[in-house]
């Protein structure tokens, strides 16, 4: 009788348990809403009735801005989304951009630094709405608008339309994307309300069936939430299609668009789905900065018209590597990699005078909620300069490329016969052929998008869009002629972005007679690329993560000289871009004291004091900072002896926050390990 007594307990105990979780999914999935917000069902989501935004049938404004997962680094996601939300921004609107998530035909990356599902996740956990924007074009700024660069082997291509060959590839692309961000939508639980359909069309408009072939192939993966579009002012109406709300672009400030506003869309909910913050001559003169004022004033005007707004950008963040595209008119120039913007929230992520204005405007439309605390700036410090204590030339350099490659005309960047044949995508190609003579070598404007012109490994010359003859010395004999041509960006606006070849796009002429005959290799700079230079006999060890986003590489540098172990600025050694300093996340912390070499620090987006204890509780939230030349010697003399029981402490502490990391962090862990003691 006892038995059965207890075992009759523990049934009510398991049916108790299993109805309060049904009764937790019930309430997460039908009531819920991002935290800090009250409940709601989940029926009806986002509207635009006759003037207004609803949320299942109740007044609802978007006070929108823009932060971009691809431009900020992981480990400091959450740190700009709180400060978004402690702004009063109650919805985060962000880009996908295809050509990071598919580098290459069949090649998807949605991990790590690319991982929009926990970005989206972090921004519901975090009580923001999201309004996503897939594109496939999204412009942005971007290499090609996002657009992957391989598109461009088809010498027929015709992005942006319904070309069999650009249709196929983006339904390729949404069957992957779209079942991951479905589960997501605000009728799902999720937090997406929104989803934008395509981007800028208006401005483009080359085929009138593309915008319905977007919406059809959104909704028949399964988006069912609000959808829209936006454009500018003058291509608002070239730009839509067919049951999609219209939104409207505000790049400079124009009294008159604020006037008109209510004029665009006649009983339809006005919105603007991006008010710039702040606008520059991105080729690197800041020539027109809005000034916090005019911007806060502009904002005003809006809200108080009953309109919804998004910023962009809220939080710019960094193009890094090579995913910054270029303009094309009135002539071609680069992009600078800074997405700054003159944002509120700056590229380091510190409050800007705009920040706290904007508060204060948000606060008066609050209805009556506080605001979180601003949350607090994390620590800085400089960079110590980097020593340079080995270096490789080009033509040393060359052994370690994909190829060479033969070819008797100029091949362009994207038709190389390289990553699995879906060609160079950014970086640097290295022409090579052998002349007999010297004499005039024309370009015909066919270099892209500029060229360091070699006789012999001699430098004579520079081609470049406005520089398109070069004198080639006389010599005897065969020489060797090289072409290193650097990819500045693909434009990312534009009725021509089906040219956007790099590379050599045609004949180079000497004295008029068009070379042949090439040897091409190919400098692409992705981190796989950089890690052939290691040299392990001379002690430098390189470890590479490649995230499919070329500068948000992490990298470990070491460097073991006469038994002392230095930590030495990553990444800077062999890439050319600073920025790409900010992307040195994982650091290891080594010592080489009496008892041997002992990794004490690993984390992400952390940093070690060496004359201080190590705190678990600053392993995701202190800022990365480096020293450069410091010896075991002299961290040993700033601290206290390290002893057997420090070391198993840290032990069992780099164990804890290796639990917490991914998995590639314990591999490089082993693997510095391995090198250092062996």
């Amino acid at each position: 009788m006892v038995v059965l007594r207890i075992r009759n307990v523990h049934k009510r105990k398991c049916v108790l348990i299993f109805c309060f979780s049904v009764a937790v999914v019930i309430t997460y999935r039908y009531l819920g809403m991002p935290r800090g917000g009250q409940r709601i069902s989940r029926k009806i989501g986002l509207s635009a009735n006759s003037s207004q935004f609803t949320m299942e049938g109740k007044p609802f404004r978007i006070l929108g801005g823009s932060i971009h997962y691809f431009r900020v680094p992981r480990a400091y996601w959450r740190d700009r989304l709180m400060k978004m939300k402690a702004c009063g921004i109650n919805t985060l609107t962000t880009y996908v951009p295809w050509s990071l998530h598919q580098p290459q035909r069949g090649v998807f990356n949605f991990h790590t630094q690319l991982d929009l599902e926990a970005y989206i996740n972090l921004a519901a956990e975090l009580g923001l709405w999201v309004i996503l924007r897939p594109g496939p074009y999204i412009s942005s700024e971007l290499d090609l608008g996002g657009l992957p660069s391989w598109l461009l082997q088809d010498g027929d291509m015709r992005v942006r339309t319904t070309y069999p060959g650009f249709t196929e590839a983006v339904n390729i692309f949404f069957d992957k994307l779209i079942p991951k961000v479905v589960p997501l939508q605000f009728k799902k639980g999720g937090p997406i309300i929104a989803v934008q359909v395509e981007n800028e069309y208006g401005s483009f408009a080359k085929d009138d069936t593309y915008m319905p072939f977007i919406k059809e192939a959104l909704q028949s993966r399964g988006i069912s939430e609000l959808l829209l579009t936006s454009d500018n002012h003058n291509t608002l109406k070239s730009g839509g299609v067919d049951g999609v709300m219209r939104s409207l672009k505000l790049q400079k400030i124009n009294q008159r668009d604020i006037l008109d506003l209510n004029i665009i869309q006649p009983n339809r909910p006005a919105m603007v789905m991006d008010y710039w913050t702040g606008w520059y001559d991105m080729w690197g003169d800041l020539h027109h900065i809005l000034a916090p004022e005019d911007v806060v004033s502009t904002v005003r005007e809006i809200l108080r018209r009953g309109m919804s707004i998004n910023l962009y950008m809220f939080h710019g963040g960094s193009s890094f590597g090579f995913i910054s595209g270029g303009l094309a008119e009135p002539s071609y120039k680069a992009l600078v990699p800074s997405y700054d913007y003159d944002a509120p929230l700056s590229e380091a992520g510190e409050y800007t005078q705009k920040y706290h204005l904007l508060r204060d405007l948000f606060s008066q439309f609050n209805r009556g909620e506080g605001f979180p605390d601003l949350p607090v700036l994390q620590h800085k410090e400089a960079y110590e300069p980097a020593i340079m204590y080995q270096h490789l030339s080009l033509w040393d350099a060359l052994s370690f490329t994909e190829g060479p490659f033969k070819s008797d005309m100029p091949l362009n960047m994207e038709n190389l016969p390289m990553n699995n044949k879906n060609g160079q995508s950014h970086g640097y190609t290295l022409y090579e052929t052998t002349i007999t003579s010297g004499g005039v070598l024309t370009s015909g404007d066919n270099v892209k998008d500029r060229a360091l012109v070699f006789v012999n490994k001699s430098y004579i010359g520079l081609f470049k869009r406005r520089n398109l003859e070069l004198a080639v010395p006389d010599g005897k004999g065969q020489r060797t002629l090289s072409l290193l041509v650097e990819n500045c960006g693909r434009v990312h606006q534009g009725r021509n972005l089906d040219k956007q070849r790099k590379g050599l796009v045609g004949d180079i002429l000497l004295n008029n007679i068009p070379l042949r005959e090439f040897t091409i290799y190919s400098l692409e700079m992705k981190p796989n690329f950089i890690y052939k230079f290691v040299d392990f006999k001379r002690t430098i060890h390189f470890v590479l993560q490649n995230n499919s986003l070329e500068s948000n590489v992490f990298a470990l540098v070491f460097t073991r000289l006469l038994g002392k172990c230095f930590l030495k600025l990553p990444v800077s050694l062999l890439f050319s871009w600073a920025s790409s300093l900010y992307m040195a996340i994982p650091v290891i912390h080594l010592l080489n004291c009496q008892v041997g070499i002992k990794v004490l620090c690993l984390s992400t987006g952390s940093t070690w004091d060496a004359t201080g204890p190590l705190d678990p509780s600053r392993l995701s939230t202190s800022p990365v900072h480096f020293s450069t030349g410091v010896s075991t010697r002299s961290l040993c003399s700033r601290s206290k002896k390290v002893t057997t029981r420090s070391v198993l402490r840290t032990r069992q502490i780099l164990a804890w926050q290796l639990t917490f990391s991914d998995s590639h962090h314990l591999l490089y862990f082993l693997y510095a390990v391995c090198l250092l003691l062996f």
